[in-house]
Order: C-alpha cells, then structure tokens, then sequence
C-alpha cells in the first residue's frame, strides 16, 4: 500500500468519516473500471460498460467499509474479488443469458466429461463435436454464443467461502478476516491444486489464453495478436477452455466425494 494514502485509511477506520470514504473511493476508482472493461468485453454489446462500473462501485464501497489496513493483504487484492463478485451478482440477477445457450453450455460441458473420462486426455473439437451429433462449424458456433452470453470465468470456477459468508475466488484467495479453521485452509489448498493440475491438462493453445488472460492480465485483442487469430477465435479458445476446467473439476469433485 502506498504510504500516502496510510494515513486515509487510519483516519477512516478511527472515525468512519463519509468523506475521507469518498475520498478512498475516488483513489481506487480506476480499479473498478478495470474490473469493468475486463468483465464486460466479453458481453453482448446491449450490457452496457457503465452499468458495470456502477455495480462494481457497490462491491469497492463493501471493500473499503471492510478491509483491514493492519493486516498483511494489499487493498488492490481484495478490493478486485469483491468488485468482480457485486458484477458477476448483478448480472447473474438480470438472467439475460437465454437458456437454449445456457443448455447447449451443459451440452458441450458434459460431452467433454464423457470424453475425458473415456479418452483420459483432452477430447479434439471433432471429438467433442461427434459426440454432440454436430459439426466442428456448429461447436464454433454455439461457442461463439456462449462466449457472448456468458460471464463464465476462472474466478468463478471454484470459490471458497469465509466464515462471514463471502464468497472469494482462488484466484483472489486471501486470507480471511475472520480466520478460517485449518480443515477450510486445507480445503482451499486442495482446491487450488486441483485447478492447476486442470490447467496442466489443457491442450497447449487454450493453457496459454488462460495464462495471458489471467495471469498475464493481456486483454482478449491483445492475445489474438500473440497467437495470430482473430479477437473471436481466442474468445472460443477462452469459452472452450473454461467449459473444459468445469467438466474436469466437477469429475474431480465427485472422485473426492466418492473418496469421502
């Protein structure tokens, strides 16, 4: 945390002041618009980016009344789980997303559960397309609508809950304030792992959007631009693999229960 911005936060936590909030609103403001255009450039062109940014300042306003200064978690952390959770709540209120996309997404995730356990690798396009009864044309197609409709993200894949009843996603995982009981911390290790080991088991194209989009923070265009295709093919790269995590954390998931 900056130092000159210390002292803001010690005056709002010993007085609670409306205006020295305000004030850190207005300092952190940009990372509600980065949340914003990342969220939103993956949306149907009728979501409109303000809408998000305005959502996401209800989560930044959470962030600020709850943080900690004391504790050893930069602000920007928290701050962009909690943004991106108040966007991902508002839009999934709106159910906009029409449900012939929302069951051709549990088509796709399925045929590629079937496939992997069956394959024991990472199914091919015309592998999961023969599955559905489809053409390769038409899986590019009903990704392509996923990807439009869909607000699916890696954060969202796995989240964990505190003990205050908020959901953080791994990517963001953080300590919690209100100190998780080891069983949940082993919990969250697991389930770390068994993201990466998804991630590892992705074919080579679609690992790398994850890494760059992720990891990397590159933007949809700029990724097309490292691999050579088109803003839209890494937007089906990205559904693809997303879909592909889901159906191997859910054999996961079950594998475990099983276990259990």
């Amino acid at each position: 945390m900056a130092e000159d911005i210390k002292p803001l936060w010690r005056e709002y936590r010993k007085t609670g002041d409306r205006a020295v909030r305000d004030r850190l609103i207005l300092t952190y403001a940009p990372l509600v618009k980065f949340v914003a255009g990342r969220l939103g450039s993956g949306l149907p062109a009728h979501v409109d980016e303000g809408d998000l940014v305005s959502y996401g300042l209800l989560g930044l306003m959470g962030a600020i009344e709850r943080y900690d200064p004391d504790r050893d978690v930069k602000f920007e952390t928290y701050a962009i789980a909690r943004i991106k959770g108040a966007i991902i709540d508002e839009l999934r209120a709106m159910d906009w997303v029409p449900r012939s996309v929302r069951s051709r997404a549990r088509d796709i995730e399925r045929a590629i559960a079937v496939l992997e356990a069956k394959l024991h690798r990472a199914p091919t396009d015309e592998e999961i397309a023969e599955k559905l009864g489809i053409t390769t044309d038409e899986l590019d197609d009903s990704l392509t609508d996923i990807s439009r409709s869909s607000i699916a993200a890696l954060d969202e894949l796995w989240t964990v809950s505190s003990g205050s009843g908020d959901q953080v996603s791994l990517i963001d995982t953080i300590e919690d304030t209100s100190g998780p009981q080891p069983a949940q911390a082993l919990d969250q290790t697991e389930m770390r792992e068994a993201l990466g080991e998804s991630i590892a088991h992705l074919p080579e194209r679609e690992k790398l959007v994850i890494t760059l989009y992720y990891y990397e923070e590159l933007t949809l265009r700029e990724i097309g631009e490292v691999l050579g295709v088109t803003e839209s093919r890494v937007s089906q790269l990205h559904t693809k693999a997303i879909l592909r995590l889901k159906a191997h954390l859910a054999g996961t998931a079950s594998a475990r229960v099983g276990a259990e």
